[in-house]
């Protein structure tokens, strides 16, 4: 059923007593952690509540006035998430858990700037080309001599004075967007055969330059900054949306066949990628080097069992970067497999409300946005879940909401707002539609109780 201006209260209600909800969750896992960790109430315990209750009640606020008819389920999650990821990252590291603060109150700040200044997900559209810039600018600027920065192998940092971010966080949204805008306006063109080969019409050759340009960009991110991740992100991504505007599952079969034929070029001549996946396939070969995070993260899962060792009783200490790409195997050890698959189902609900969004919107260039953004939060989890459980090699992506780290945090929170808008939109467009529906009808009835009464008038004249 589609929402109704009158209804936005009740919304916005449900909204407001699942953050509450949120926040006691949140609150008691961190008591929990606290008092599992050193037998006594967590010294910061008070500051924390003060902290979550503002930001999300700030972030609530803005919503009831900028987007008013937005899906209500969205928000909470991604707290519940934040707040989550949080408790698990204060009890590895104090400092890390005041950044991570620091970074949730500037991502609902870009949160509420987004809404701000976006009334509509159609304005997002009139700047592709800029966005797309934007987007291509900020995945060179690692490789931008004295502001990049090579860490573990892989070229993905830039710092600039005191800052210091991740910049493709940010480049798969603007792709994100520039993606779904292209596709919007060309989906005719890439779903129709116009050159007739013997008895086939098959695709113009120029058509398929967006996949091969998408195909060229994630091959030399992978070759110029050993990043497995954002590649495998991006292209995934493309090949997603073609397929969705489209209709056509020859883009997949298409698109899996040119990366692999770019993995399987990268394999040979980078050794970031090399060590990567020799790591996956032999890890007790390379226990002393770079199957040693992999194992130890077994190790945790293992002692998490079914239902964990309690907050605040595990030692994922030992795990290597514990809170960036293996928090997933840290947050098991604690709250074991039953744990762990509840976090994955509030993943599965933010996903399946992103593409609730898209059902929903009557817009092409909406459709294929909400679909994109929900997409790269899943391939995320996927990827992240996938490399801990050595389904596929580590990639090195962090977990949305969860990861330690301030350019996923605010990217995923504008990458939120973005979707809020368009459930927003979704509700104003049907509310318009309904009213234009309500409007013919009544003109019609007028029009033929008009005919009805000049048809009575003129048997009376004739009388």
């Amino acid at each position: 059923m589609k929402p109704v201006p009158w209804q936005q209260p009740a919304r916005r209600r449900s909204e407001l007593g699942m953050i509450v909800l949120v926040l006691l969750l949140t609150g008691g896992l961190y008591v929990l952690a606290g008092l599992g960790q050193g037998g006594g109430l967590p010294a910061h315990i008070a500051p924390f509540f003060a902290l979550v209750l503002a930001l999300m009640l700030a972030a609530h606020v803005a919503l009831r006035r900028l987007a008013p008819h937005a899906d209500p389920v969205l928000l909470p999650l991604a707290a519940l998430l934040n707040g989550m990821g949080y408790v698990f990252i204060a009890g590895l590291d104090s400092t890390e858990a005041s950044a991570q603060a620091t970074w949730t109150a500037i991502g609902i700040a870009c949160f509420i700037a987004t809404l701000a200044f976006f009334p509509q997900a159609s304005n997002l559209e009139r700047y592709r080309y800029t966005i797309a810039l934007v987007g291509i600018g900020l995945l060179v600027l690692p490789l931008v001599p004295h502001i990049g920065e090579d860490i573990n192998g892989a070229r993905l940092w830039v710092h600039i004075g005191p800052l210091s971010f991740q910049p493709e966080e940010f480049a798969k949204v603007a792709l994100g967007i520039f993606f779904a805008s292209v596709l919007a306006e060309r989906a005719d063109l890439l779903s129709t055969g116009t050159r007739r080969i013997g008895r086939w019409l098959v695709l113009e050759p120029r058509y398929l330059a967006p996949l091969l340009v998408a195909w060229g960009i994630s091959l030399v991110i992978l070759l110029a900054e050993n990043d497995l991740g954002s590649s495998f992100l991006f292209f995934t991504l493309l090949v997603s949306l073609l397929w969705v505007a489209t209709g056509r599952w020859a883009y997949l079969g298409l698109g899996a066949g040119l990366f692999s034929l770019g993995t399987v070029f990268a394999l040979d001549v980078v050794h970031h990628a090399q060590t990567r996946v020799q790591s996956w396939l032999h890890p007790w070969s390379h226990f002393a080097t770079s199957g040693y995070q992999i194992i130890e993260g077994w190790f945790a899962l293992a002692a998490g069992g079914m239902w964990g060792l309690g907050p605040g009783q595990g030692n994922p200490q030992v795990i290597p970067e514990a809170s960036t790409d293996f928090i997933l195997a840290s947050i098991g050890e604690e709250i074991g497999l039953v744990g762990l698959a509840a976090l994955l189902i509030c993943y599965l609900l933010i996903v399946g409300s992103g593409l609730r969004v898209a059902v929903r919107s009557q817009r092409s260039f909406s459709t294929l946005l909400a679909t994109g953004l929900s997409l790269l939060l899943g391939v995320q989890v996927f990827v992240v879940a996938g490399g801990i459980t050595r389904l596929i090699p580590i990639t090195g992506i962090t977990l949305p909401f969860v990861s330690y780290g301030g350019s996923s945090l605010v990217s995923n929170y504008i990458l939120l707002a973005i979707l809020l808008r368009i459930s927003n939109d979704n509700a104003n467009d049907s509310a318009l539609a309904a009213g234009r529906e309500l409007f013919a009808l009544g003109s019609s009835a007028g029009g033929e109780g008009a005919r009805a009464g000049a048809g009575r008038q003129t048997e009376v004249v004739a009388l």
